[in-house]
């Protein structure tokens, strides 16, 4: 499971700033629209919002904010059209990268994605190239604090259905399968444990280390940002260990 860990700071690492915050609330913002059309305005009947909406509050997205996207989502039904795509290909290394993207434009968005690729030493592959060594898994993390016991916190997620329960130096995390996400999330929130994430990810079964390499670990940093800067693009995934020091900053 090493590796996991150093996902979760690349996650927060984007999340420093109230410009980049408010992009990630534009993105999720894209999210909830789908997660409406496909289920309805109502959380309590529709489990893929209840997820976003979670995802959402992880985020510090104001509760507000997550209402007026949901108001806006139902009366936009007809008028935007938002797809999910996912891309694959290979960054500089030999590293692995998966990008999911949400977007109203289907050619603008490949064409974007492929263009960054081909500007940041990597390119962009086939559907199925690389997701091969990516297992998709539902991902909890749980800032560590004294109010929370771990071993209670550990009988909890494993009783909702967690499959894996994984300390670190200053987190917690819970892994379950896709099915099972939404169910251990919610038990987990109603015993009162709040996350600094919540939703499914694409976990790599191998990693690609480059820490050793300055040069190689700014060409990826540098590839990985320029597509999460892409407001087409909602995650990022891939199998890269960098240095921790440079995720944590």
């Amino acid at each position: 499971m090493s590796g996991h860990s150093k996902w979760a700071n690349i996650k927060n690492k984007k999340e420093k700033t109230d410009a980049q915050r408010g992009k990630i609330f534009t993105k999720i913002g894209r999210v909830i629209a789908i997660a409406v059309k496909e289920g309805g305005s109502d959380p309590s009947n529709n489990s893929k919002l209840r997820d976003v909406i979670a995802k959402a509050k992880a985020s510090n997205m104001p509760n507000d904010n997550i209402s007026r996207s949901i108001k806006k989502a139902a009366g936009e039904l007809g008028s935007v059209n938002y797809e999910e795509i996912t891309y694959e290909g290979y960054g500089p290394g030999g590293t692995a990268v998966i990008v999911e993207v949400v977007t109203d434009n289907r050619n603008r968005a490949a064409a974007d994605v492929r263009h960054i690729f081909d500007k940041n030493g990597g390119s962009m592959g086939s559907s199925g190239c690389v997701g091969w060594m990516f297992d998709k898994r539902g991902v909890m993390i749980i800032e560590r604090s004294a109010s929370i016991d771990e071993d209670e916190l550990m009988m909890a997620a494993l009783d909702a259905g967690a499959e894996d329960f994984i300390p670190q130096d200053d987190v917690y995390e819970v892994y379950t399968s896709v099915s099972d996400f939404s169910a251990v999330r919610e038990a987990l929130e109603s015993a009162g444990y709040g996350f600094l994430s919540a939703e499914l990810s694409m976990i790599p079964q191998n990693t690609v280390d480059i820490s050793a390499d300055p040069e190689m670990v700014q060409k990826v940093e540098r590839l990985l940002e320029r597509l999460e800067d892409n407001d087409d693009v909602q995650e990022v995934y891939h199998n890269a260990v960098l240095p921790e020091e440079e995720e944590e900053e």
